[in-house]
């Protein structure tokens, strides 16, 4: 049986390329390795087994049902600064459970069709700031428009003090951690000292006590007054119970409302930025998707461009190529087994690489080119293309993030002509926890398109 291999480097040069050139360093040692190969950090997660081998991660995600593997909450403290200690992420066992099922219900199919309208809304609101000839900056305007959607979604918040507030300060929070220096700070928890308002850990709590005071507000103010005819999420977690017929503390709910707010809008406003990107850096993907919004006509439903395949596929592709998420969540083997014939003892931690997955050459091939054509010719399984996840862990909110996604780029690739205002090649790197391009994208408003200008219709049956 083979041993997992690792870099023969100190930890500590070993942890600098982690934190600053992810990307880099996995590829360097799946070259060295092969599939499965461990790098040490010194931290809890030491040493920390990567897997890019669709095969042992099927064993692994489905394990999570086979309670061969377990997925421990703990093991994702990483983000509890952020999210807290009763967020789904960092939640454990039952009550891990117990916060999906009460979550789930928030981002089920029908309740997709009551966002799509506030979606079309934000996203028309922005675009009108755009002037045409001036370049702008994409990664800015989908984080506005992703923020503000997830605060509509979330808070049913669309206007007033507080949320102009919480939207303001939750940017500035995501700001102080998104350096790769500052990411540090998240991996050694010994840094994280509070030496004042101007030292950057003293700078994140009080930006974070602000936020937490305007949800806590938001909180009382609901169960002070409640109405059963509000549909946000934040109204649906507070009327839902579990088998025992409790509701969500009010600790509990402010750690789901960050882990939606953080989690859920960040993520998806990179995953729009590249879009754009790839969409103008190549004229035929860009023709082809217009083509196929126009096909629908002047009046798109929400569903229509759901189902909508190369758009679809667009979407897909830029998931692989560049995906958000560098890593699954840590799975845990609880016996001794055999993984594609390596041995591993209970304890090992393993995380599965998406972004070597999303780039094996036997999956896809030249995988460093755009070719949205690949999730047309044929289907991937879940072991193969997972940039929200999987099994137990899996992105609770997948569905509204692809949604999202596809309602935006059809509102603004029918209603504008945009131009990338400069070619030259962009690049991925480490922004906080996640990947971003490492320099702004910049697109330049040429005009109106010709078709008929749209208004998204939200479905009504």
């Amino acid at each position: 049986m083979k041993q997992v291999e690792s870099p023969k480097t100190p930890t500590i040069v070993q942890t600098f390329q982690w934190v600053f050139s992810p990307m880099s360093f996995m590829k360097d040692c799946a070259k060295r390795y092969g599939d499965i190969f461990s790098i040490r950090l010194g931290t809890d997660f030491d040493p920390l087994v990567f897997v890019s081998d669709p095969q042992a991660l099927q064993e692994i995600l489905t394990g999570d049902t086979t309670k061969q593997f377990e997925a421990p909450g703990e093991m994702n403290r990483i983000f509890e600064p952020f999210l807290g200690q009763h967020s789904v992420i960092t939640a454990n066992g039952a009550r891990h459970q117990r916060q999906r099922q009460l979550m789930m219900p928030s981002f089920h199919g029908e309740r997709m069709k009551t966002y799509a309208e506030t979606i079309a809304n934000v996203t028309e609101q922005i675009i009108k700031g755009w002037e045409i000839g001036k370049p702008f900056c994409v990664r800015s305007s989908t984080q506005v428009i992703t923020l503000r959607v997830i605060m509509q979604a979330v808070f049913g918040l669309s206007e007033g003090d507080r949320a102009q507030k919480l939207e303001k300060l939750l940017s500035e929070m995501l700001e102080t951690t998104a350096s790769p220096a500052s990411v540090t700070m998240l991996y050694f928890p010994i840094l994280q000292q509070d030496l004042g308002a101007w030292s950057p850990w003293g700078r994140f709590l009080r930006l974070r006590e602000q936020i937490d005071r305007l949800i806590y507000e938001e909180i009382r103010e609901r169960r002070k007054n409640p109405d059963r005819s509000r549909t946000d999420i934040l109204s649906l977690l507070m009327a839902a119970k579990d088998e025992q017929g409790e509701s969500m503390t009010d600790e509990e709910l402010r750690d789901e409302l960050m882990t939606l707010l953080v989690a859920g809008h960040e993520t998806t406003a990179t995953a729009l930025a590249w879009a754009f990107y790839w969409i103008h850096k190549i004229p035929t993907v860009r023709q082809k998707l217009l083509e196929e919004l126009d096909s629908l006509g002047s009046n798109p439903d929400a569903s229509a461009i759901f189902k909508l395949p190369y758009l679809n596929a667009v979407c897909s592709e830029t998931l692989r190529i560049y995906p958000v998420g560098m890593l699954t969540f840590p799975r845990i083997p609880k016996v001794p087994l055999q993984l594609i014939g390596y041995d591993l003892e209970p304890g090992t931690v393993l995380m599965g690489s998406i972004y070597l997955l999303h780039r094996r050459e036997d999956l896809y091939p030249e995988p460093q080119k755009f070719k949205p054509e690949r999730f047309l010719e044929r289907q991937f399984s879940p072991y193969e293309f997972l940039p929200f996840g999987g099994g137990a862990r899996r992105c609770i909110g997948f569905a509204f993030a692809l949604f999202e996604m596809k309602i935006v780029l059809a509102e603004i690739l029918s209603r504008l002509q945009l131009e990338l205002a400069d070619n030259r090649e962009i690049k991925p790197k480490r922004r906080g926890l996640v990947t971003a391009p490492d320099r702004s994208i910049q697109l330049v408003v040429k005009g109106e398109r010709s078709v008929k200008s749209r208004t998204l219709e939200a479905v009504s049956s």
